[in-house]
């Protein structure tokens, strides 16, 4: 069975649920590596945090390279490991860092690229949604090997508990790869609330919340859910940029979305419309947004999310 690689995606010290949602696409194709870039000392430590998912094999490489001189390094190490093992794909998961790094490695392997995946099949043909989302397009890369960015939640992760082989490695950076050097960085600060890219369940505010988000943070922590915003609301300076659903924002796929106060702008529904379950709040009865829901409220949020959250609660009991 040909190899598939992935490279493990990491929150912290531990690798994210889009690992092996990777893991899950990956073993449609063949048998499942995944590639662990660590510092120095820390290889084992994170590679025991991958195992979920169909992955039989982990290859660690250490280096501090890593750390300082970021995502040329990274890119460096893994398009040697694409060269040594010659797999049928490669799979990232699809944020900035990861796009930056696939881009990089089929430079470097003279490999096509496909970014933006929501499906990946078994002879590697991926699916994108494209012009906003309003189109679905098949691809195949037809030279080297097919590199494919995959977007996170897109995919049922299979999440069984793995015990795969421990492969170390060595990898060669470059000097061109060096020749720019992170000074100093600073990881994101986190809460208390899921990574909205990584959550089950987004519930978004937007032109409707008037800058007032308390009822949508409430129903979301409520849900435990992550807090999304449309590009009015973040234009507006209601809520941080970090947390924008849309086409130039961050991309999501939960099985719960629940929109408050959004039109539905195109670009905000292409940062969304593939959620399995969409649920819509708006006093407008012709927002665009009605026309994807699968449920829809037609009320004032601030009169319908208090409702739902001590509907909810009740519930919870």
């Amino acid at each position: 069975m040909s190899t598939v690689l992935i490279l493990a995606d990491f929150s912290g010290d531990h690798a994210t649920k889009t690992t092996a949602e990777l893991a899950t696409a990956a073993a449609r194709i063949g048998s499942v590596s995944a590639v662990v870039l660590a510092p120095a000392g820390k290889g084992a430590a994170l590679a025991a945090t991958v195992n979920q998912g169909p992955i039989s094999n982990v290859i660690v490489i250490e280096s501090n390279d890593f750390a300082s001189h970021g995502v040329a390094a990274v890119a460096d190490a893994l398009a040697g490991v694409v060269k040594d093992k010659s797999p049928a794909a490669l799979l990232i998961a699809s944020h900035a860092f990861g796009k930056e790094v696939a881009a990089r490695v089929a430079v470097l392997t003279e490999s096509g690229i496909i970014t933006d995946a929501v499906d990946v099949a078994a002879d590697a043909t991926a699916t994108q949604l494209v012009f906003g989302g309003s189109t679905t397009v098949h691809s195949q890369v037809s030279q080297g090997t097919p590199i494919i960015t995959v977007r996170p939640n897109s995919i049922d992760a299979d999440v069984s508990a793995a015990s795969p082989a421990i492969e170390n490695a060595t990898a060669a950076i470059s000097d061109i790869a060096k020749k720019a050097t992170i000074a100093s960085s600073q990881p994101p600060v986190k809460g208390g609330r899921p990574e909205l890219t990584e959550a089950n369940i987004v519930v978004s505010g937007g032109r409707g919340t008037d800058g007032n988000f308390s009822a949508v943070e409430a129903f979301a922590d409520l849900l435990g859910a992550a807090v999304g915003a449309s590009r009015a609301a973040t234009d507006a300076g209601w809520y941080p940029h970090s947390h924008q659903v849309g086409q130039t924002g961050k991309t999501v796929s939960p099985q719960l979305y629940v929109a408050c106060g959004i039109s539905g702008a195109i670009q905000h529904r292409a940062g969304m419309q593939t959620s399995k379950t969409i649920v819509v709040v708006n006093k407008d009865p012709e927002a665009p947004l009605f026309d994807i829901a699968d449920f829809g409220v037609i009320g004032d949020l601030f009169n319908v999310l208090p409702q739902a959250t001590a509907a909810v609660a009740a519930k919870k009991g």
